[in-house]
């Protein structure tokens, strides 16, 4: 008989208007890493809430090593050595690295009181024993989030947690920082820990994984070996369809430059220059793309474009009008569409309807209010009908849904809709396709690309550099906070393309400074 860490044997889960688990059985080995694969909304998450007892199953069974449960609370899969690292992670930035991890098990003196020197002790030695390398002292509003993730981890082995849960644990990880996890899962297994690992990424599947759960809107189909099922195969698994994983398009007929940054300048939070004497044009009918590791001025630039950070100097021109100095609701209105990095703080807002956030930049139009103000919620509501049918968007209760309630790609699909329907001059996309499943992600480079050829800017921040080769028609390189150097992508080379990122300039980008 099969040793099994864990068994979910046909587990169902409905919340109004989806069923979003329907019947599911998942069984992992001891000491084996499992991946669970599935589309954005497909129920991963909501399977895994319920093992680490955030939800209770309507129906269905659970059992942990041989031994059948009820488990009603996260503190009730604590005591049954499980423990779960969130995709957003749930830590106190204004506490130290080990005041997060000891939360709510704080060890005690004889007199009673907080033995933080033991405890720091403790978390030292964890850290040593699996290579993770955090300081127990340091501040975690001061740490990088690969660092935090490594606090989320320490926090469940401190739990002495034997069954670990991941999240989409990539998602907001720089590719180094995601290499190092690789080698973190490495030794979480020597040291025989069972991972159950949730990723839309099929390369990380291969490189972590033994076996593969796959789930498609609700439902299982099917378990395979890693090793023997290819990315093609799993990818058709989890969407019910071949997918391409290279965007077709016909070559870019950029026109007239619709972007202009002149030698700007903006600041980070701490007073630094986040961008320096950056200058870049992005012109009508192409998609310029921005490739950088995380941390050298991408987020800032966008921002600044958008309006949300001030210019300290230089200028930005939008079709040769001076925007430096405009508000965001009057960039908005002058033709910027904005697809921003942090979806959940600046993209929706959780407890409007769906619709609502649709219209979030447009509900003062005539199509969508009358009467001087008085909006027309059901012309809203068509409106939120007509997107979520064109856009593949995943509501269990169609317009009427919290956005809030929905699954992080298809919040993703709710803020591009908004801003391609808006028909701007210039779009600024900012990660577009972070922690989203392949089907959503062709989705939505098709979505870009069509932009582009309907002679649409299109300025693209990504840190997956495979995303920029795919997409862009140019490519410029950025490292602590200016531009070093941009080539056409039909030339570029990513070993090139990596050095640029690294600091090193272009030949192109020397020969014009020489000028």
């Amino acid at each position: 008989m099969p040793d099994y860490a864990i068994e979910m044997l046909e587990i169902t889960k409905a919340f109004p208007g989806v069923v979003a688990n329907d019947g599911v059985t998942l069984k992992v080995f001891n000491n084996e890493v499992h991946a669970i694969l599935g589309e954005n909304g497909a129920g991963k998450s909501t399977l895994m809430s319920i093992l680490f007892g955030l939800y209770d199953a309507d129906s269905g069974s659970i059992r942990v090593r041989g031994r059948e449960v009820r488990i009603r609370d996260p503190n009730q899969a604590t005591e049954l050595g499980i423990g779960m690292v969130h995709q957003h992670f749930k830590l106190v930035h204004n506490y130290t690295v080990t005041e997060n991890i000891i939360l709510g098990k704080e060890p005690r003196t004889k007199t009673g009181d907080m033995d933080l020197k033991s405890a720091e002790k403790r978390v030292a030695e964890l850290s040593a024993r699996y290579g993770l390398d955090v300081d127990p002292k340091a501040k975690v509003e001061t740490i990088s989030v690969g660092m935090q993730q490594r606090v989320e981890i320490l926090k469940i082995l401190y739990r002495n947690a034997e069954i670990l849960i991941f999240d989409e644990p990539t998602a907001v990880l720089r590719p180094q920082e995601i290499d190092e996890l690789m080698q973190i899962f490495k030794r979480l297994k020597a040291e025989g820990k069972t991972i159950i690992l949730i990723t839309h990424k099929l390369r990380e599947i291969k490189e972590a994984a033994e076996r593969c759960t796959i789930l498609r809107r609700g439902r299982c189909v099917g378990t395979v070996d890693v090793q023997t099922c290819s990315e093609e195969e799993m990818a058709e698994m989890m969407v019910g369809r071949s997918v391409k994983f290279k965007t077709d398009k016909t070559p870019a007929r950029p026109g007239k430059t619709v972007l202009e940054l002149k030698n700007l300048y903006v600041r980070k939070s701490k007073g630094l220059y986040a961008v320096q004497n950056l200058s870049l044009n992005v012109r009508s009918g192409e998609i310029l793309g921005i490739a950088g590791v995380d941390g050298n001025g991408q987020s800032e630039l966008v921002a600044a474009i958008a309006g949300m950070l001030p210019v300290e100097k230089g200028s930005i021109l939008l079709s040769g009008k001076d925007i430096t100095k405009l508000s965001i609701h009057d960039r908005i209105a002058s033709g910027i569409g904005h697809v921003p990095e942090d979806r959940q703080r600046y993209g929706i807002v959780p407890d409007f309807r769906l619709d609502e956030n649709l219209v979030l930049k447009s509900y003062a139009s005539p199509a969508f209010s009358r009467n001087g103000g008085i909006l027309n919620m059901a012309a809203i509501a068509d409106y939120g009908r007509k997107l979520i049918q064109g856009y593949d968007i995943r509501a269990g209760q169609g317009p009427a849904t919290k956005v809030g309630s929905m699954s992080g790609g298809n919040q993703q699909k709710v803020i591009i809709a908004r801003e391609i329907e808006l028909s701007p001059e210039l779009l600024l996309v900012a990660q577009p396709t972070r922690g989203l499943d392949v089907g959503a992600i062709e989705t939505i480079h098709s979505r870009l690309i069509a932009e582009r050829d309907k002679g649409r800017a299109v300025l693209l921040v990504s840190f997956e550099l495979d995303e920029i080769l795919n997409l862009c028609d140019r490519i410029a390189a950025i490292s602590k906070g200016e531009i070093v150097g941009i080539v056409d992508a039909e030339d570029a080379k990513e070993r090139d393309i990596g050095a640029m990122m690294a600091g090193f300039r272009s030949k192109a980008a020397e020969e014009r400074e020489a000028g």
